[in-house]
Parts: structure tokens; C-alpha cells; sequence
């Protein structure tokens, strides 16, 4: 039911809306992502300007409506991610993962553990966490709501994990050395790469501290997530393109 409310929310994006108008869209942990409309926020000292941001996040207030646009009337207590703001790099991987949550739920279905995963995982990268971690355990562990499952952990033939493992994505999963004949397009995977993807689909983002992964290791955690999530979940976002891009400058 429409009605006025405070709710906590992390800005998505916003686009401009006739002249002086603007459309945000915020992740709302109470009900969901929602598209709000911003009444002359174009305008010179526009009152709520610093409250709507890129990366903004905090408790807002306004009217919430069921279906359709709804109005924020006040901010309560808001900020930035600051340094996410500041840099071109982690503001790439921050976009990513809020793009890629944009595509997995619709809008105005409330979701509240991935409101406080993407709010770790901002927070996170916010304080210097490795952001390429940061976003493949989130990539790996989103992959689920699109549908998509993969065995992680053992030999999807036998169990075994004694062995060592390489991922194939004709067999939806591991697969251990005995049965690697199974499929020549196997990924040829580095043992360490295989215990981290197990790893990073394992734990909770909320225990996540200091890691130290080699760079060869999360390449190839990356390279083998953007397979998945062109060839089997069916999007390639511009975000991730961008970082993509990124990489090649810093070779």
C-alpha cells in the first residue's frame, strides 16, 4: 500500500527527466528497487542534491508507492562511499555490482539479504578490500538467482575431491582428474584458482577480511565468470565491459 515511510537505500543510477525534473533508483532494503522521481532536482540548490549522488547511501524519507514512481522528501542520515566515489577503479567495480543486482531482482520485490550483501560489498571495497574478490564472490554467489547452479566443490561424476578439480561448464561443475577425458573444453584451470572459486561460492561475504589471491588467480576467476554469465545466464553488462577496458590499460 502507498504511504509515507523512512526506508534505507543505496543510490543505482539516475537519468534526467524533462527539463528540471530527474529520476533516481535506489535499492531499498525494505522494498526493494524502486524509481523514484526528484521534482526539480536540476534546478540550482535543489535541497536534497547531496542526499542523491552517485553512491550515496543511508535512511531516507518519502512516499513509497506499490507500483510506479515514488518521492523522497527528506533524507535522514546519508552518505557516501567516499573513496568508491573518488576513484575511477573502484567506482567500475562498485557500478558492476549494483548493475548486476539491477539485472537479477525485479523491481519493488524486497530483498534484504542482497540489500546487505551489496552493502557489505560496497563497504568493503570502500575500506580497501580487494575489489576484484570482493566482486567475484558476489558474482559467483548471484549466480544461483539467475537460475543458474554449478557444483563447486566435488566431481560432479564421482564426489571425489581428493583430486584435483577443473571446472566444466558442459558438465555444470567440477570435475576431477579421473573424468577430465569427459570434456577436452574443460578449463584447464590452476589448482588454486579451483580451491578459491570453492571458497569465494562458500563464504559468507560478512566474514570476508584481508585475502591475498594472485593476480594470475583472480584473472582466471574473472575470465571464468564472464563465460558464465554470457553463455549461461545471458547478460555481458557495459559495466563490466568498462572493466574489462580497465584491465587492458594496466597491462
Amino acid at each position: 500500500m502507498a504511504g509515507n515511510a523512512d526506508f534505507t537505500a543505496i543510490y543505482m543510477f539516475s537519468r534526467d527527466h524533462r527539463d528540471n525534473d530527474q529520476l533516481v533508483k535506489l535499492f531499498t532494503r525494505e522494498y526493494g528497487k524502486k524509481m523514484f522521481f526528484l521534482k526539480d532536482a536540476k534546478k540550482a540548490g535543489y535541497r536534497l542534491a547531496a542526499s542523491v549522488l552517485p553512491f550515496s547511501h543511508g535512511v531516507y524519507s518519502g512516499f513509497i508507492r506499490e507500483t510506479g514512481l515514488s518521492y523522497i522528501n527528506a533524507e535522514k542520515n546519508v552518505k557516501q562511499y567516499e573513496n568508491i566515489f573518488q576513484d575511477i577503479e573502484l567506482n567500475a567495480y562498485a557500478t558492476y555490482i549494483l548493475n548486476l543486482v539491477d539485472a537479477a531482482f525485479e523491481d519493488n520485490d524486497a530483498q534484504p539479504k542482497w540489500f546487505d550483501v551489496v552493502d557489505r560489498a560496497l563497504t568493503l571495497i570502500d575500506n580497501g578490500i580487494d575489489f576484484d574478490i570482493v566482486t567475484n564472490l558476489v558474482q559467483i554467489q548471484l549466480i544461483s538467482v539467475f537460475g543458474v547452479q554449478f557444483n563447486w566443490l566435488n566431481c560432479v561424476e564421482c564426489g571425489r575431491n581428493d583430486l584435483p578439480l577443473d571446472f566444466s561448464e558442459k558438465f555444470g561443475g567440477m570435475l576431477c582428474s579421473n573424468h577430465w577425458k569427459l570434456d577436452p573444453h574443460r578449463w584447464h584451470l590452476s589448482a588454486k584458482t579451483s580451491q578459491i572459486l570453492a571458497l569465494l561460492n562458500q563464504t559468507s561475504i560478512f566474514n570476508l577480511n584481508n585475502v591475498s589471491v594472485s593476480q594470475e588467480t583472480k584473472d582466471q576467476i574473472w575470465e571464468l565468470l564472464d563465460s558464465i554469465y554470457q553463455n549461461q545466464v545471458g547478460i555481458k553488462l557495459k559495466s563490466k565491459s568498462f572493466i574489462d577496458q580497465m584491465k587492458k590499460w594496466n597491462v
